[in-house]
């Protein structure tokens, strides 16, 4: 089998999932994946096409470009959170409330009950131009 490796495409963008430090691993991986979902919505292109293996079975496309997992403390991240904010950058967000509720509209609900400056985050993906996403996770590190 030969495997295909295109070097040569490099995005001028890039997505950045920050985790709060604490979580468990469940929690990292639930709220990885809910982000990836605000993420993989923002924009047209944002998802490849459908994969088939050889056997012409399909299956669901999947993001395009790479994604980094970074970690940081509650400190980092409302820092990022703000800066993202300032900077007009899209972003997805997961609080520690969400992690309670049990659907999508108490989700809403939960977010929308909290003033911006007393969310208590514990995710957030951006997607922006490569240094924008590089400037405003300055601070976190990369996901062990």
């Amino acid at each position: 089998m030969t495997t295909v490796v295109d070097t040569a495409t490099r995005f001028d963008t890039k997505i950045a999932i920050v985790l709060r430090d604490d979580l468990l691993p469940w929690q990292e991986l639930n709220v990885t994946a809910f982000l990836v979902s605000g993420i993989a919505t923002r924009a047209d292109g944002m998802v490849g096409e459908p994969y088939e293996d050889a056997d012409g079975r399909r299956y669901l496309p999947m993001m395009r470009q790479p994604m980094l997992v970074f970690v940081a403390d509650a400190a980092t991240m409302r820092r990022i959170h703000a800066t993202a904010l300032r900077r007009e950058m899209p972003m997805s967000i997961y609080t520690r409330e969400l992690f309670t509720t049990g659907h999508d509209d108490a989700n809403r609900a939960a977010v929308r009950a909290v003033p911006t400056d007393g969310l208590d985050l514990v995710g957030i993906a951006l997607h922006g131009p490569r240094n924008g996403v590089d400037k405003t996770v300055k601070g976190a590190r990369l996901h062990p």
